[in-house]
């Protein structure tokens, strides 16, 4: 292999050389210990630290010229000295070179002369099968430890992890996730996303990241996996298939009876409180009416006149006309998620919606929203709460999030790091945000997702 610059030749050992154990970007330098910048000499396997840090791997170049003596005094010479290295991260290449100036008095080292990224390659790619080799040992140290870590967690007894409960403690076997600046609702979610197996099994059996090998070393490549089925958009993603729902949207002109249908694929579903459960229920108001979910439900569904705003362009009429609006549900997802609109905008005021809602923990019966209800099977529209995310607080951009979520067949309260045990009753008091119901063929069938 020749340098582009100067045209010397450089040894460039074979990817059988000894080099060091355990992952190549965890190597250090064979000095100093420093893990900053290592390089990895193409000619002898060591491992030094770059001219950025502590600058072991000049010295060790240094040491390899071969000393030049028998000069004259008055001999002046120069010799270059070439060499390969990699940076044991990124698997880059490139030329270093000294220049050595012998003198009568004294030996004088210069600094890099040839410093530049290789393109080129030997005859018989040394170069490219010592980056492979290397790759393979970043795989393979990789691989090792994801293995060692899952037979850590397989071999750990839950004594070791301890919970809350009542001032006592129990085995833990859920996690909290710190709260990183502003991220309670993000970590809410994530705890309510992870706790519905029909959506965590898919990445749990996904897998593992891989680096690749060849020109696109260094790179990581992440495996997906198709859902199989199609949706509005084509081909249909994990998200899609398991939380993705259709609605149909019929308008009704009031003048010439015309009617417009339209189907919209969904992922939640938003619900109004009804108008007459706004205000904050009192005391006196203890015996009045409770809303519901079913009240959130069918305030959605049922047949709803546009106002002035929202008037209707009939084809028929030529104009726009008032019009009326319903929605069915032509599709159910197999998790549905219901979030209620507890943040109420008007022209002059923000507010936040505080209604208790009353919402059950099995048996959500979703068949009479359908719009052939009769096409299904008799618990093909049954589903059972999975978690809830609640706010806390009275203020539109200001509060509290946490989620209540069931894992093992127990209620958790998740609040970022803190997690806590706790019981249906006290679930079911929470003032809900969002609600994930899982369906009951999907959550207890055998078909994988």
């Amino acid at each position: 292999m020749e340098c582009p610059h100067l045209g010397s030749s450089v040894c460039i050992a074979p990817a059988s050389a000894r080099f060091p154990q355990g992952s190549p970007s965890s190597w250090c330098c064979s000095v100093c210990r420093s893990n900053k910048s290592p390089w990895v000499c193409l000619t002898c396997s060591s491992v030094h630290c770059g001219r950025y840090v502590n600058g072991h791997a000049k010295k060790h170049y240094e040491d390899a010229q071969i000393p030049l003596t028998n000069h004259k005094k008055t001999e002046k010479q120069e010799k270059v000295q070439h060499t390969v290295c990699m940076d044991c991260s990124s698997y880059s290449t490139y030329w270093l070179a000294f220049i050595t100036c012998l003198q009568t008095e004294a030996v004088t080292q210069s600094s890099y002369r040839c410093d530049d990224f290789v393109v080129n390659d030997t005859k018989l790619g040394l170069v490219q099968k010592v980056r492979e080799h290397l790759q393979n040992l970043e795989n393979s140290a990789f691989t090792a430890d994801r293995h060692r870590k899952r037979k850590l967690l397989e071999n750990s007894s839950l004594n070791s992890k301890l919970l809350k409960v009542n001032g006592s403690t129990t085995a833990l076997c859920a996690t909290g996730l710190r709260n990183l600046g502003n991220t309670c609702f993000m970590n809410a979610i994530l705890q309510s996303l992870s706790n519905i197996q029909q959506f965590c099994c898919y990445f749990k059996e996904l897998p593992a990241v891989e680096l690749r090998n060849g020109k696109t070393a260094g790179r990581r490549t992440y495996h997906t996996r198709s859902q199989g089925d199609n949706n509005v958009n084509g081909a249909s993603t994990v998200v899609t298939a398991i939380f993705g729902g259709i609605l149909q949207n019929e308008v009704n002109c009031l003048i010439c009876g015309t009617e417009s249908r339209k189907f919209d694929p969904f992922l939640d579903l938003s619900l109004d409180i009804p108008s007459q459960f706004r205000n904050k229920r009192t005391k006196n108001q203890e015996n009045g009416p409770m809303c519901t979910l079913r009240d959130c439900l069918r305030s959605f569904t049922d047949l709803e006149e546009l106002d002035e705003t929202e008037l209707y362009m009939c084809h028929k009429c030529k104009k726009k006309q008032k019009s009326t609006k319903k929605f069915w549900i032509q599709k159910l997802p197999k998790v549905l998620c219901l979030h209620l609109k507890r943040f109420h905008w008007t022209e002059y005021l923000r507010n936040k919606v505080d209604t208790y809602v009353e919402f059950p923990l099995r048996d959500l019966d979703m068949k009479c929203y359908l719009l052939e209800p009769e096409n299904s099977g008799p618990e093909s529209c049954l589903y059972d709460l999975a978690a809830v995310v609640v706010h806390h607080g009275s203020g539109v951009g200001s509060g509290h999030y946490t989620a209540y979520a069931t894992h093992e067949g127990r209620w958790f309260h998740f609040n970022d790091s803190t997690v806590t045990l706790t019981d249906e009753e006290t679930v079911v008091k929470a003032k809900a945000y969002i609600l994930f119901y899982v369906d009951r063929q999907a959550k207890y069938g055998s078909d994988k997702l």
